[in-house]
């Protein structure tokens, strides 16, 4: 039988295959047919190689590399020489060799493509998942891939340095309540009887932590039937680890110090530590939400108490009541248009707000508003009372209402101006903790308290003399440009206090709901 020869990938040639002859295959990238000299790319998951067949080299093969086309996959054997200066590519590792071809072997070929390779990025998607295993092919979804591969290698390394073991856990299992939705997956053996697919490995891990092995991860599947969102689909890959007898700032030190190893290795980018950590009600106070994207200023400044007396019906009805407020955005140095102006006033209604109010200052201190005739005389020097840096140059947005609402769609309403005014600076990386979340918030439609991350959270010290909407958890949130990456929580471990959250948590449930509830989680602990 005939060996297979590969004498090395096409994008790995260099001067130690100079004047050598060698053996590369692959798929055909691009063709160029001179008539009695012919050029192809070949294309393999390392890079390309310039590939010339002509008579000079090999004449009885000159005829089949007429045949070539697009993504026939072939092997070429021939010599490695220097291009002319003149025709060296500096943008490939490879540019400036080429192989002299006299040997040519097809082992697959291709019909015309349903879309150009090259042009896949204005494809339609649903033609490319079609199509899945040409797209793979393009060095754009080879890089993710590849990437993808050496991030989860670096964080398997940095771990098991670290002295924790990766443990595999079961996909199919028994639901657990962890508030997202499970996928059923029925029994063939047992008939009416279903498996769950795992949220994420809960359960397991706490075994694995009452069973000794104090640290543990895995990279694990997870699946929620859940609509979908930018960041989520139906099933996803996520970093879980686990670990017994340690602080926050233990984890929070692992976590960023795996990062930093990892990016290092991976991208060669150094990340600063240790991580910026923000309050969750500072988060939301400032950027109204609790994953601040902070490469680019613009705080939501609270403007309540200069319109505690407007005339302004509207405003004086929302702050007339509990918990009204008025919040401001000041976009610096930019003139808008009308038009402009209109678009986002229509923009911050598609987003939830019930209305957006403008406000911008020309270079002579003039204000132009729709309401301007309600704003006193002093109005800028009011606003610069609280906002030092405002200048006549600048605009404001302010949305007004119940201040979660209000400042929710603030945040959100930042964020769209970040990206259409170009505010955000695409070559910076900022990632911090959000600590201090609080463990619990009122479901007004059910009208109880429920845990913010989940009902095992450890409450921070001293929460018993405290109200619900004081209590503040031991969990913790990490955030990458305005992306909440992970997160975690210290872990109740004293049953006496897993009870009284418990109670909080059911307190407002009809009897015999709470006491249903009341042995189910007790059993779980």
């Amino acid at each position: 039988m005939k060996s297979f020869i590969r004498t090395t990938g096409c994008g790995k040639v260099n001067e130690e295959f100079l004047d050598k002859v060698i053996t590369i295959v692959g798929w055909v990238n691009k063709r160029r047919d001179h008539g009695h000299l012919i050029f192809i790319d070949l294309r393999d998951r390392t890079g390309l190689m310039q590939v010339v067949f002509s008579p000079e080299f090999s004449s009885n093969i000159l005829e089949l590399a007429h045949t070539l086309r697009s993504e026939y996959v072939i092997s070429v054997t021939g010599k490695v020489v220097l291009r002319e200066p003149s025709t060296i590519n500096k943008d490939i590792p490879t540019g400036k060799f080429e192989l002299q071809a006299d040997k040519l072997e097809i082992y697959s070929k291709a019909k015309n493509l349903p879309f150009s390779l090259e042009n896949a990025d204005e494809v339609d998607e649903e033609i490319r998942l079609k199509y899945r295993y040409l797209d793979l092919r393009r060095p754009l979804m080879h890089n993710r891939i590849q990437m993808r591969h050496k991030f989860i290698f670096a964080l398997r390394e940095y771990l098991s340095n670290q002295g924790f073991y990766e443990v595999e856990t079961p996909i199919l299992t028994k639901n657990t309540a962890e508030g997202a939705r499970e996928f059923l997956v029925p029994s063939r053996i047992t008939k009416g009887a279903f498996y769950a697919l795992p949220q994420s490995p809960q359960l397991y891990k706490q075994i694995l932590m009452a069973g000794g092995i104090e640290r543990y991860f895995q990279v694990a599947r997870c699946f929620r039937d859940e609509d979908l969102r930018a960041d989520r689909q139906p099933e996803f890959t996520q970093l879980d680890l686990e670990m017994s007898f340690i602080n926050e700032i233990d984890i929070q030190n692992l976590i960023e110090n795996l990062l930093k190893y990892s990016f290092k290795k991976v991208f060669d980018i150094d990340i600063q530590i240790p991580f910026a950590r923000m309050s969750y009600d500072t988060s939301f106070k400032f950027y109204g939400n609790d994953k601040p994207d902070l490469r680019f200023e613009m705080h939501i400044q609270d403007l309540t108490e200069i319109f505690k007396n407007t005339e302004l019906a509207f405003l004086k009805s929302i702050l007339e009541k509990k918990d009204g407020k008025v919040g401001a955005l000041c976009v610096k140095n930019h003139k808008f248009t009308r038009s402009d102006l209109d678009f986002w006033v229509n923009k911050a209604l598609k987003m939830g707000a019930k209305g957006l109010l403008w406000i911008r200052f020309d270079e002579n201190g003039q204000i132009e508003s729709p309401v301007s005739k309600f704003l006193a005389s002093d109005f800028f020097e009011q606003v610069k009372n609280i906002i030092p840096d405002i200048t006549y140059n600048d605009t404001l947005f302010l949305i007004a209402g119940r201040y979660k609402d209000a400042w929710t769609n603030l945040g959100r309403l930042r964020l769209e101006l970040g990206e259409k005014l170009n505010l955000i600076p695409q070559d910076q990386i900022k990632m911090l903790w959000i600590v201090d979340i609080p463990l619990l918030e009122f479901d007004e439609k059910d009208n109880r308290w429920v845990s913010v991350m989940h009902p095992f959270t450890s409450p921070q010290p001293g929460w018993e003399s405290k109200s619900p909407d004081q209590i503040y958890s031991r969990g913790y949130d990490i955030v990458f440009n305005g992306v909440e990456v992970g997160g975690g929580s210290i872990r109740i471990h004293n049953a006496e206090t897993q009870e009284k959250i418990f109670f909080k948590l059911f307190f407002s449930l009809p009897n015999f709901l709470r006491i249903i509830c009341f042995i189910y989680f007790t059993c779980m602990i």
